[in-house]
């Protein structure tokens, strides 16, 4: 709904809100920690501060919408052509012209409008309520986050999304997941005390920020700054305020110059912007020029028209002026535009993409390069225990996972612990395979075993071992023994997450942090679940010693069921574990831990880090001395985590999402690249665009130069200069540790190279990029409000692989725009051919007839040509879309052959047409022109009139000829589809394949003989009149039409113009084809050398830098 601009003003304090003691800060708020604001304080506060929304929510201006239509470049062409019509009291022409004004602006308003309620309703998936404390109550009571303001007392549990920046003053166990503002997946531990000097962000660990998410315990807090005096709020108000132009400055100090230079600029700023020359997409800018061009183009057929007719302008010659002038100008085009952009929309909507911006549907179609967060984006956002180490015993191992909280997903194997460096065997294998391949390759495939490479090392699976190893049925796992018993139960008691059935939902669910999440789920695989140790089995908590992330460890205390011993488990980062173990093992197992284990450990530890894996130890001790549950609460955390024996480690991940690798191999094969920018650990960078197909599994075969640009740091990328980037042979297709400085950076880097760009995020911090890309793609579910508002589409289900869906629809709402495009330039071309021409056709006056009247102009291009096209718009896509480069969009819509078709077409239509009226006039009619024949009928002007409505009737049927013909650009319109074996003439089976464009092509071509003959609209409106044997006539310039489309296409196919000089032969191999890139390339297929460094899919022409590869 329409409403006002958001007002709000935030707190001011003496010192920052972190800074201040929570007593402080309640002080200065004026509000009480134990009973909250009262009635009166919220009204004051909301009075004075404002809701807690920010600039923009809610607020859909009808207006600037209506105006954006209304100063639409064709439009405006349109005014003038009105205006002119309404000058020479030609009230049916104008009044004409001025519907098509409206229906244009209507359609355009309405879709657009629409398109903004849509996107609006999508603010509602975050923030939704808060839990407040008021007027003294109790209880809290939940309400919606907009009336919280300053002062208000907040309560936060596990799952809440913070409403508001909150100074806590309570926290138990607390900790907040702020991805959505700095990029770090893990939750961030929070204190109370006041914290000294000037901190980032994420040092502030008493306050809990605006649209972060509690992970773990609860808290209170009070609310310090609400809407855009928060964090999130200053990111809006960073990402609203524009850049500013240069020499726009119009300041007399720095330049006298300066008032006459910066205003003249910011006067063209305005021009530009109104006119849409400056401003909008690719398509639109093209448009808007194009639409400009024609209207210069219409002024100088008019001076044509007043030059031939000695500018004696007389009524007859300004309507002769009108009719060029509305001939040229394809008046259905912006109408067509919107309703086929709006109904690919929709489209998109029901595949999970909503379209906030209408136009980013013609931007898609020409991106080259996908820039991606990983969390939740690539991956499924949710920690999973893949791999468990147990000293002794080997290595537990969960396949086929398809959720983080089903613990009854997938199975675990048992397996042998590596001993050796298997990377470095796989390496020397896939050389070997690599050389055999190249050697084969140039001996034609004499396919002869190496016996040296006939078997793959021991250490290296092959793909059917591998096939093996992994068999197995949900549920599966291996024997429970001491070993992994005293494991589990140290992961599941040493952790505060619940994992449960929803009977209802018939699905699983969990709560709490994502790392205890996935070893409490780890441990109902083998239901050694939490709950059950505890109130079944009789396991009895002691103690609790919450994460700290000084010491980054967790541990808890609890006495055992059967002989009520008290066991301390720990779990932690390996490095802080380590040092605090004595022993190693478990039972009959247990050993010192010498050196040569803890060097062991640590070798275990790194071959899991490099798979991309979080790796936490597990310990645990048996306690000597027993104490009560009053007495572990004051006993030192030091004195508890000590003599520890270590049981094992565990490694954890965020799983790829399952659609993840085919959707990156999709846009691979559509030749666009996919670049990983993640906040996550290099390590876990690399192994998940591993595993995805983002970078290839060895770089061995790589050039050194290329091998080492593909993967990097933040802090490596922003060390380097943009000359240094530019100069890099590769820019990286992962970025780790990213900040959201380092991912505009490479949107930038990405666009000098001549690059379209996407980019897709879900934080705040992901904002600024999201903006900067050509086209922005937030999250739905998990993304923020910011970033929604910063995007140009939103993913409702934050699904990697809904962009492909994206993609491929935008790259077919392209296809079909050329199409339709094509198809409505084409007649006016011919129109304008016809009429310039028939400037020489002059009756006894000395004025010109035109063979066309302006209102039949009109009706052809308005009624008789917009449904075909819009039929057009909704062609379905060619099974090759998915298979090319992306298309350039710096050529946009009117490539070379679009404009060599529309000049061919139109050549082949405007002569037919000529040809019709001459034969008309001079063959049967003697060359009787009669008398004002432009204005009146008479019968005089029988012959006139009749020639018109011959030539209209023709001109209809081409127009409607021409649509089928341009279901394909370089297809005959007898078989589009060459690769189709099932019919020898497919014709009538592919026209009808689109029915709409079938009935939009039958309905008109018979419509046109009542529209001959219905009276007063052809003479007095149409200016023609009923036919007889000119039918034939009209009739006989159809397949002449058709001959000359048909041999226009196959020269372009037999010569290959307009396809880089290639012919358009089928290729029926075209199933074997590599383009699906050297890193996601089957395994049945042999390795193809890069050394020519190109990574894409789809051999592209090489850049002026002479590099295609970014």
């Amino acid at each position: 709904m329409a409403g006002k601009k958001v007002k709000t003003v935030a707190p001011t304090f003496s010192k920052p809100p972190y800074q201040l003691s929570y007593q402080q800060v309640a002080d200065e708020l004026g509000t009480n920690i134990e009973t909250g604001l009262s009635q009166q304080q919220v009204e004051e506060n909301t009075a004075k501060y404002g809701e807690n929304k920010l600039d923009g929510e809610g607020v859909i201006s009808p207006w600037k919408i209506l105006i954006k239509q209304v100063a639409n470049a064709m439009i405006l062409v349109l005014f003038f052509a009105m205006a002119l019509s309404y000058g020479t009291k030609d009230f049916i022409e104008g009044g004409v012209i001025t519907a098509v004004i409206a229906l244009n602006v209507v359609i355009g308003f309405w879709q657009e409008y629409n398109a903004e309620k849509t996107v609006d309703s999508l603010r509602s998936l975050s923030s939704p309520s808060a839990a407040v404390l008021r007027n003294g109550d109790i209880d809290v009571k939940v309400i919606p986050s907009g009336p919280v303001v300053p002062g208000d007392i907040i309560q936060l549990v596990v799952g809440d999304i913070v409403p508001a920046d909150v100074r806590l003053f309570e926290a138990y166990n607390f900790a907040a997941l702020e991805a959505i503002l700095t990029g770090e997946p893990i939750p961030v531990v929070k204190e109370i005390e006041p914290i000294e000097g000037e901190q980032g962000v994420g040092d502030r660990i008493n306050m809990a920020f605006s649209g972060t998410e509690v992970t773990k315990g609860r808290a209170r807090g009070i609310v310090v700054s609400t809407a855009m005096g928060t964090e999130m709020g200053a990111i809006a108000a960073a990402m609203q305020s524009k850049a500013k132009k240069p020499n726009r400055s119009v300041d007399p100090k720095k330049s006298k110059w300066n008032p006459i230079k910066g205003s003249a600029l910011r006067i063209w700023d305005a021009i530009g912007k109104f006119l849409g020359l400056t401003e909008g997409t690719p398509l639109q800018r093209k448009l808007a020029k194009l639409a400009y061009v024609l209207f210069g183009c219409a002024i100088l057929l008019a001076i044509i028209v007043f030059a031939v007719n000695k500018f004696n302008v007389t009524h007859e010659v300004q309507i002769y002026a009108i009719s060029l002038g509305i001939a040229i100008i394809p008046e259905s085009l912006i109408a067509v535009l919107t309703i086929t952009m709006a109904v690919g929309m929709k489209k998109m909507a029901k595949n999970n993409v909503i379209v906030r911006k209408l136009d980013a549907l013609e931007a898609l179609g020409g991106v080259t390069n996908i820039c991606s967060d990983k969390t939740g984006t690539l991956t499924q956002g949710k920690m999973v225990t893949r791999k468990a180490w147990i000293p002794g015993i080997g290595i537990y191992s969960v396949e086929r996972n398809n959720s983080a909280t089903d613990p009854n997903s997938g199975f675990v194997t048992l397996g042998a612990a590596p001993t050796t460096d298997a990377d470095a065997n796989e390496r020397e294998y896939q050389a070997k395979r690599t050389k055999r391949d190249q050697e084969r390759s140039a001996l034609a495939l004499k396919f002869a075993d190496d016996p040296e490479i006939k078997d793959r090392p021991a250490d290296v699976p092959t793909p059917e071992k591998e096939d093996l190893e992994t068999e197995g049925n949900d549920g599966d796992h291996p024997e429970i023994i001491p070993e992994l018993e005293a494991f589990l139960q140290s992961t599941s008691l040493c952790n505060l997450a619940t994992v449960r059935y929803n009977e209802k939902e018939g699905s699983w669910q969990a709560s709490g942090d994502p790392t205890e999440i996935a070893l409490q789920v780890f441990a109902h695989r083998f239901d050694f679940g939490r709950k059950k140790l505890v109130e079944q089995v009789g396991w009895k908590e002691l103690a609790e010693y919450g994460f700290d992330s000084n010491v980054k460890r967790m541990s808890v205390v609890f006495q055992e069921p059967k002989n009520g011993k008290q066991v301390i488990f720990t779990k932690g980062a390996v490095e802080r574990i380590i040092d605090l173990c004595d022993d190693i093992g478990f039972g009959d197992q247990v050993q010192p831990l010498n050196q040569e284990h803890k060097d062991e450990v640590i070798r275990q530890m790194t071959l899991l880090a490099d798979q991309g894996l979080r790796v936490l130890a597990i310990a645990r001790r048996v306690v000597e001395t027993p104490k009560r549950s009053h007495e572990w609460s004051e006993y030192p955390r030091e004195d508890v985590e000590c003599k520890l024996t270590l049981l094992g480690l565990a490694g954890l991940y965020d799983p790829p999402r399952l659609e993840s690798k085919e959707a990156v191999q999709n846009c691979t094969t559509a030749g666009i690249q996919v670049h990983m920018l993640t906040g996550d650990h290099p390590g876990t960078a690399r192994a998940i665009a591993r595993e995805i197909g983002i970078i290839p599994k060895d770089f061995g075969s790589l050039p050194a130069d290329v091998a080492a640009a593909m993967c990097m740091t933040a802090t490596q990328f922003d060390a380097l200069t943009d000359d240094q980037i530019d100069e890099l042979p590769t820019l990286p297709f992962v970025i780790a540790r990213c900040a959201p400085s380092t991912k505009v950076r490479m949107i930038e880097a990405l666009n000098r190279r001549g690059r379209y760009v996407a980019m897709t995020g879900d934080g705040v911090n992901d904002a600024p990029s999201l903006k900067r890309a050509d086209v922005g793609i937030a999250m739905g579910e998990g993304g923020s409000d910011v970033a929604k508002s910063a995007a140009d589409l939103v993913l409702t289900d934050d699904n990697f692989a809904s962009i492909v869906k994206a993609v491929e629809e935008g790259r077919r709402m392209f296809d079909n725009i050329q199409k339709f495009v094509l198809h409505l330039l084409v007649s006016n071309v011919g129109e304008v051919i016809l009429l310039v021409v028939g400037l020489a056709f002059q009756d006894r006056n000395q004025l010109s007839v035109f063979p066309l009247a302006p209102l039949q102009v009109l009706w052809i291009n308005m009624l008789t040509s917009s449904f075909p096209a819009f039929g057009l718009g909704k062609e379905k896509p060619s099974s090759e879309i998915m298979r090319r480069p992306p298309h350039s969009m710096k050529a946009g819509v009117f490539t070379w052959q679009i404009l060599a078709d529309m000049m061919v077409y139109g050549f082949i239509m405007g002569s037919c047409t000529l040809l019709t009226f001459v034969i008309v006039v001079y063959g049967a009619g003697g060359g009787q022109l009669g008398q004002n024949c432009n204005s009146h009928f008479s019968p005089e002007c029988n012959t006139v009139f009749r020639a018109r409505a011959t030539v209209f009737a023709q001109l209809t049927w081409l127009i409607l000829i021409s649509a089928w013909e341009f279901k394909s650009l370089r297809r005959s319109m007898f078989r589009l589809n060459p690769y189709q074996t099932d019919s020898k003439f497919p014709f009538f089976k592919d026209i009808y394949d689109n029915k709409f464009l079938f009935w939009a092509v039958i309905i008109p071509a018979i419509f046109v003989v009542p529209v001959i003959y219905i009276p007063g609209l052809n003479t007095k409106v149409l200016r023609h009149t009923g036919i007889s044997w000119e039918w034939a006539l009209s009739f006989a310039g159809v397949p002449i039409f058709i001959i000359g489309i048909e041999a226009w296409k196959f020269l372009k196919r037999y010569y290959g113009w307009f396809n880089g000089g290639e012919s358009d032969r089928v290729r029926k191999d075209a199933s074997l084809s590599l383009r699906q890139g050297f890193f996601t390339m089957a395994r049945t297929m042999t390795r193809t050398s890069i050394s020519s460094r190109t990574t894409t899919m789809e051999k592209r022409p090489v850049s002026a830098r002479g590099d295609d590869q970014v």
